[in-house]
């Protein structure tokens, strides 16, 4: 009889449990199947959870339109994976650098994509940690944190789009990073070779067919995305940096008008990420602003030493107006201002 009793409140219990083993089986089993995925009109492969829902859309962006595609798989456990794919900043080296292009995709995808995993409203935040080479670009790397969620951004801009491959979870899972981040591949960026003209047999023949160079035009470097902001290698480095109120230069292009101290001018001034430990102190950054209201160069030039990348990060991420002298935009050099304190 005792037996038979024990035997019922086993079966009891087992049976209790049955509800709960099969809901923590279906969050284990959310994203147990995978297949690769490579999107016709994409540059990309990865591999992703299988049956996700692309969704394409349309955004207006400082009196721009951009498309976004997202590919997103989200679990009721928790993980979200996905890879958005914008497009509308064209490549325009002799408008704006590819840092700029690059930082104001990432402004639009922090606006465009936190309302697709949480509701509208929820606090987001970027923040960038690295850059490294990938496949002939240079990648970068965000911490973002939205809501409950949190877990790593990386990001790369080809010659046609911005990609941001995004892993966020509310508990941390190292192998599911790992495995949907890894994944993401793109081809090996093709470095365009100069136009050499043809010689002809008789140099001096005027022939209309053949091509000849403007020896007073010389061709305009690509920007080295791997160059930090805040140096340059060009042969008259530190143009750029002398303000002269809107005046033609030595090269034809007009320089940086002085804008002084430029915090209440931005209208995206991000808080930047506050190390570990003792962080109090005020650390001004130098900054450059290019014509279309993005910062081209920051560097640290006064404020406790350990506190400088921080402050330089989070400049690189402030966006202003573009500024107008007599109707035409032109680039701004001045300041921002961090106050760090152990309540930030």
């Amino acid at each position: 009889m005792h037996f038979r009793r024990l035997h019922l409140v086993l079966g009891m219990l087992l049976l209790a449990a049955l509800p709960l083993t099969a809901q923590a089986q279906k969050a284990g089993e959310a994203f147990a199947e995978w297949e690769t995925l490579s999107p016709e009109n994409e540059e990309f492969t990865v591999s992703m959870p299988k049956n996700i829902t692309p969704e394409s859309t349309t955004f207006a962006y400082h009196k721009m339109e951009l498309s976004a595609r997202l590919y997103l798989a989200k679990s009721a456990a928790g993980p979200v994976l996905a890879v958005a794919s914008l497009s509308g900043i064209k490549s325009n080296p002799a408008a704006y650098t590819e840092f700029a292009r690059f930082n104001s995709y990432v402004d639009a995808f922090k606006d465009f994509f936190p309302e697709k995993v949480r509701p509208k409203g929820t606090v987001t935040k970027l923040t960038l940690v690295s850059s490294s080479p990938f496949h002939g670009y240079t990648a970068r790397s965000f911490k973002m944190t939205i809501g409950d969620l949190s877990g790593l951004v990386h990001a790369v801009v080809t010659k046609k789009r911005f990609y941001a491959i995004v892993s966020l979870n509310t508990k941390k899972d190292e192998a599911l990073e790992e495995k949907f981040l890894s994944s993401f591949v793109v081809p090996e960026r093709q470095v365009e070779q100069p136009k050499v003209a043809e010689q002809t047999a008789q140099p001096n023949a005027e022939d209309p067919s053949v091509v000849k160079p403007d020896r007073n035009q010389g061709t305009p470097a690509e920007t080295d995305p791997t160059q930090q902001p805040g140096t340059d290698n060009r042969t008259d480095a530190g143009a750029t940096n002398a303000p002269n109120n809107g005046q033609p230069n030595a090269g034809g292009k007009k320089g940086p008008i002085a804008g002084g101290v430029l915090n209440g001018k931005a209208i995206y001034f991000p808080t930047p990420e506050i190390p570990a430990g003792e962080a109090s102190g005020v650390v001004l950054v130098a900054v450059l602003v290019d014509e279309q209201g993005s910062v081209v160069e920051a560097r640290a030039i006064s404020g406790p030493a350990h506190l400088h990348t921080a402050a330089v990060n989070a400049a690189r991420l402030a966006r202003f107006s573009p500024t107008l002298l007599m109707g035409e935009p032109v680039r701004v050099s001045g300041t921002l201002s961090y106050n760090f304190s152990k309540s930030n």
